[in-house]
């Protein structure tokens, strides 16, 4: 007996409450699918089947044995599956939803050169801070701000919640640069009003937490506006680092109040990789993981 087979057999039998739908799947007689369950079953010593002419139901012994050799032969197809995708192209469409701060300051900047590397891949991206459905929906990768509540997905962190506050040079050649956190009661500062952020602003140094109530002519739930807002001196934002390094680099953004850590919100914010499923990877996912993931590598503190 090819026990291997026979165990296979088995399983499809367990699912299907039916020798003749095996039968057909295998291409095989009836009688030899009976055979095979016979022979198993005198293997192990055991009745894994209660079988009459006209039902056919598992033993309770028979459940057990199913449910400990589903996750043998689902493993054994994963083995089979990532053994072959060391060897497939890195091609095709990979659907890609990130929030919109990580999104357009620093994953669509770098595509370019990821797909100058893979010609043949197609990166289907939606920037949004909406959470949907990543199996229903089918979506490859999404970079979402703070931790999963499904724990059904994967989830990994690719940057710490470090933010700084900004503002432009010429919103400071105006109104002076803050040197404390309590300085900024006197400043415009605009404000994220996503859910569990408050007006208030939160400094932490030396293990002491100040917390500064700030305030201005803008409120927004909206990364960019806040971005673009600060871009154009209208006053002070908190911000992401990640999102602002390329803005600071250019010299249309700088930080202040660098010896502080700052918080808006007591919530986790950290940028987060998420994919459905570990197993069965396809290359050109793993392939835009690993591009992916050094972006925002040197963002740690």
């Amino acid at each position: 007996m090819d026990e291997l087979a026979a165990i296979k057999i088995f399983a499809k039998v367990a699912e299907s409450k039916s020798f003749s739908t095996v039968a057909r799947q295998f291409d095989m007689s009836v009688s030899s699918i009976s055979r095979q369950i016979n022979s198993l079953e005198t293997s192990l010593g055991v009745r894994l089947l209660n079988r009459t002419t006209r039902q056919l139901a598992l033993t309770e012994a028979g459940e057990h044995y199913y449910k400990d050799i589903s996750k043998v032969l689902q493993a054994l197809e994963e083995a089979k599956i990532e053994a072959s995708a060391y060897q497939d192209s890195i091609r095709g469409r990979i659907r890609v939803h990130a929030c919109n701060s990580a999104g357009a300051e620093i994953l669509v900047p770098a595509l370019p050169d990821f797909l100058k590397q893979f010609p043949e891949v197609v990166v289907d991206i939606t920037l949004t801070d909406e959470r949907v459905d990543l199996v229903a929906e089918k979506v490859d990768i999404a970079l979402w701000l703070g931790n999963l509540d499904d724990s059904s997905m994967v989830a990994r962190r690719v940057s710490p919640s470090h933010r700084v506050v900004v503002g432009s040079p010429d919103y400071f050649s105006r109104y002076g640069v803050p040197k404390k956190p309590e300085d900024l009661e006197q400043h415009n500062c605009l404000v994220y009003s996503r859910s569990h952020y408050l007006d208030e602003w939160r400094f932490l140094k030396d293990g002491q937490t100040v917390r500064i109530p700030v305030s201005g002519n803008l409120k927004t739930s909206t990364a960019g506006v806040l971005m673009t807002s600060a871009k154009q001196g209208l006053g002070l934002a908190v911000m992401q680092e990640w999102s602002v390094r390329a803005a600071c680099a250019q010299g249309l953004l700088k930080t202040v109040l660098t010896d502080y850590d700052v918080h808006p919100t007591d919530y986790d914010t950290a940028l987060y990789l998420v994919y459905p499923h570990r197993q069965m990877m396809p290359s050109k996912i793993r392939a835009f993981i690993n591009f992916l993931m050094p972006l925002f590598a040197h963002s740690e503190k």
